[in-house]
């Protein structure tokens, strides 16, 4: 079947690119074949119309990102010659169809939180994405830039981290670091919680200190609350779980993969029941397998923060501890 698919598509890209060529406009949709043998109501012609160019010019970002994909969606006829130019060998031309993703990927939040991550190992973890079709790339906060420009019309979105690895920054500078985040270009935050305020029962600190990210970002951009559940009792993570919904957030999420412990099975079901069915619950740290994601999606998670998401969607096993 997947042999089958591939030599579909190397046909269609053929045929396209030989059609592109030519300079010929595309053919019209099998649904719209009707329609279109009719005559079309005579219309002004438009001014002043420049001819059509054998490539579509982009800024230097733009052409830098087509550059580094391989395998990439294309939005139109120069689009498609853009891609070809630079070097795309396989151009997508199914609107929404992702020839990776069977779901699984939908879910996963592609990661890479290390502080001495490069250039790089960036760049990678974009084209792997958009490869692949995650639900996001997940990186430090000096990063969002260059992914926001390489993630361009890929559907992957841009997620960071705030108040990371320890929540234990003061509530404006959270506040004020994810909306600097949003500004450059992120469309997801995770924010740690604040363990201690939590821990000392001082509940009107922690849900403050999550309303102001919340009010910071606005409505627009998801808000996801790190509790670290390795370092919290039962009734603390039920607690951190029901003062994130209350102030608004979009997700809870058990840990930053910092904290010396990951996302158990039991922890999100904890979780699920806690927040119902409103808002998400996100399992992170120490998912290396399909399997792993399995489990947790049946306790009730529906995002998954994973350093390994090729090898989970390639059914292989990963050696990250994130």
């Amino acid at each position: 079947m997947s042999r089958d698919r591939d030599e579909l598509v190397d046909i269609i890209t053929k045929r396209v690119m030989e059609h592109l060529a030519r300079g010929g406009d595309a053919p019209a949709p099998r649904a719209e074949a009707a329609a279109a043998s009719k005559p079309a109501p005579e219309r002004a012609p438009a001014a002043s119309a420049p001819p059509a160019g054998p490539a579509a010019e982009h800024d230097a970002a733009t052409a830098e990102r087509l550059r580094m994909f391989t395998v990439s969606g294309a939005s139109g006829p120069e689009e498609t010659r853009a891609l070809h130019a630079a070097g795309a060998s396989r151009v997508v031309t199914t609107v929404g169809y992702c020839p990776a993703s069977d779901g699984l990927a939908s879910l996963i939040d592609h990661t890479l939180l290390k502080p001495d991550a490069k250039r790089e190992d960036i760049e990678t973890l974009c084209r792997e994405a958009a490869q692949f079709c995650f639900a996001s790339v997940c990186v430090n906060p000096s990063w969002v830039p260059l992914c926001r420009d390489l993630l361009k019309g890929s559907g992957v979105k841009v997620c960071t981290v705030i108040g990371f690895p320890f929540g234990t920054h003061l509530n404006e500078v959270k506040a004020y670091e994810a909306r600097r985040a949003v500004e450059t270009g992120a469309e997801e935050v995770d924010m740690v919680i604040n363990l201690g305020a939590l821990k000392s029962k001082d509940y009107a600190t922690v849900e403050q200190d999550i309303r102001g990210v919340v009010q910071a970002v606005g409505r627009d951009t998801v808000v996801k609350v790190i509790l670290e559940t390795s370092m919290l009792t039962r009734e603390e993570k039920i607690m951190g779980s029901s003062l994130a919904k209350a102030a608004g957030a979009d997700y809870v999420k058990t840990s930053t993969g910092f904290g010396g412990g990951g996302a158990t099975v039991e922890d999100v079901r904890l979780m699920r029941e806690t927040v119902g069915p409103e808002i998400g619950v996100k399992a992170s740290g120490g998912i290396r397998t399909k399997q792993d994601v399995e489990a947790m999606v049946a306790a009730g998670a529906t995002r998954i923060g994973a350093s390994a998401g090729v090898k989970i969607v390639r059914g292989e096993t990963g050696d990250s501890k994130y």
